[in-house]
């Protein structure tokens, strides 16, 4: 895509291939956010920001967090210790469903709220990410101005989606310290298997496809899951698109 995305329009297949190669062609953490930072603005939103909580050391988990906001913002969100109170980390940690901002999500923290929105963070959408290594990540997009309507949400929903999942991987994957690990490896069907839902497929429809059951689609994808240390299909699907695996 050459030109940004209005919030009103759709993306297309190629917002995908370029998020895709993108990612593949960086390795470190800040520049695979620049390569998410890219996405969220053809999809209507001007600021982003990823959050991520290694496993290790177990008492004292390592917080990472990377964002395009106001450097005025970021010193206050730290300095203030937001990330204790803030009303999508809370839900974010505990739910993998996504989370448009509102008055009613911010109720308990009017305050971090009103400062929020000073620094042009009216309108945001969060979703959290868990994989099988214990990272709990977050993706957070957010502009100034144009509500989010149920038509740009129904819209956008696979895209925004997509982009939370394969940040997740990604930036989790560059940050995690046990990268030297050898890729996992996939059977063929299983990389065929995971084609197929990279495409939207059901398990019924992957069963059709390749004529067998959908339990025998279902026990390939499982297998793909458990390999991949993802906590469901879709984030198995964005890690192995992020390794090169359906290639």
């Amino acid at each position: 895509m050459t030109a940004e995305t209005s919030t009103n329009a759709s993306p297309t297949t190629a917002w995908t291939q370029d998020l895709l190669d993108g990612i593949g062609r960086m390795h470190a953490a800040p520049e695979i956010f620049g390569v998410i930072e890219r996405a969220a603005r053809l999809l209507g939103f001007e600021h982003c920001a990823y959050g991520v909580r290694t496993p290790a050391p177990f008492s004292n988990p390592r917080f990472v967090l990377l964002s395009n906001y106001d450097a005025a913002w970021r010193e206050r969100y730290l300095s203030a210790n937001y990330l204790a109170s803030d009303p999508t980390v809370r839900h974010g940690m505990r739910s993998l469903v996504p989370v448009v901002w509102s008055n009613e999500l911010f109720h308990s923290t009017p305050q971090m709220w009103d400062e929020a929105r000073s620094f042009g963070l009216r309108v945001g959408w969060s979703q959290s990410c868990f994989d099988g290594s214990g990272h709990v990540g977050m993706l957070s997009l957010a502009r100034a101005h144009d509500a989010l309507t149920p038509a740009e949400l129904n819209a956008h929903e696979a895209y925004l989606r997509c982009l939370a999942n394969v940040a997740h991987m990604a930036i989790a994957d560059a940050l995690r310290e046990d990268r030297g690990d050898a890729t996992p490896v996939l059977t063929a069907r299983e990389a065929e298997v995971a084609r197929w839902m990279a495409d939207g497929k059901t398990s019924g429809e992957v069963g059709d496809i390749l004529r067998v059951s959908e339990h025998t689609a279902n026990f390939h994808l499982r297998n793909v899951i458990m390999k991949l240390q993802a906590a469901n299909r879709t984030a198995a699907v964005a890690r192995a698109i992020v390794l090169g695996l359906l290639s």
